[in-house]
């Protein structure tokens, strides 16, 4: 947490969420950078709407769409996440101690969110150019016509992974139960190297790039082909 700053304390307790993010927006035209959000509950929506350079730590577990939107925003929760984690994130960081249910990072255009323990079903779901990286397993359908970015699974990950994949580089360090339609695995090059490294890197995960292998997309789906009409 920043030392330039004070910082402000808001217990969900005793303040609504409408309330908090009421002022986590205000903050964005002038006031406290840093916050410390404390008995959390599993309320929905926290830190959704985001539109500015702030520090927001979460003490404890979050319901569904907390830190929706982000851009440009740090938010670190220190628990566990429901469905729609950092749903359509545009930049900023998301990071989550713990595990987070359906639908993390889903139609993300930027920024990076850290899962730390396991993500559900349909991570990354339709991504737009945010990086994912999950430290344990992800469910089924994950990367489900993802688009762009990067999501990079520690574990193992679900049936279906990539089905209808566009252009997203998904990197899996254990076993895939099944790949979905048009997603294939491909060889990890000098710049998928790079990405993965550094993405590894700023996500501070430690594992060694050489285990992880990549899948992405064959590009057999982009246009309809009545010969292909059995892959979708």
């Amino acid at each position: 947490m920043s030392t330039e700053t004070a910082l402000e304390v808001v217990d969900l307790s005793q303040t609504s969420v409408r309330e908090l993010n009421q002022r986590l927006h205000d903050a964005a035209s002038g006031g406290p950078q840093a916050w410390q959000v404390v008995h959390p509950g599993g309320l929905h929506s926290i830190a959704a709407g985001l539109d500015a350079p702030l520090e927001v730590d979460i003490e404890g577990h979050v319901g569904y769409y907390c830190a929706g939107m982000n851009k440009e925003a740090a938010v670190r929760i220190h628990g566990n996440a429901g469905v729609g984690l950092a749903e359509n994130i545009m930049s900023g960081s998301v990071v989550v101690d713990g595990d987070a249910s359906q639908s993390a990072g889903a139609t993300g255009h930027g920024g990076l969110v850290v899962i730390r323990g396991n993500a559900s079903t349909r991570c990354g779901i339709s991504m737009k150019g945010v990086n994912i990286v999950v430290g344990g397993d992800v469910g089924n359908l994950s990367a489900f016509m993802a688009q762009k970015g990067a999501l990079v699974v520690c574990g193992d990950a679900g049936e279906a992974l990539g089905d209808s994949i566009y252009e997203t580089h998904i990197y899996v360090r254990g076993s895939v139960a099944s790949l979905g339609a048009d997603c294939i695995e491909k060889e990890i090059g000098e710049f998928h190297a790079g990405e993965l490294s550094g993405l590894l890197e700023e996500s501070g995960v430690d594992a060694d790039p050489g285990e992880f292998r990549r899948y992405g997309t064959a590009r057999r789906l982009y246009n309809f082909d009545i010969d292909n009409a059995g892959d979708y």
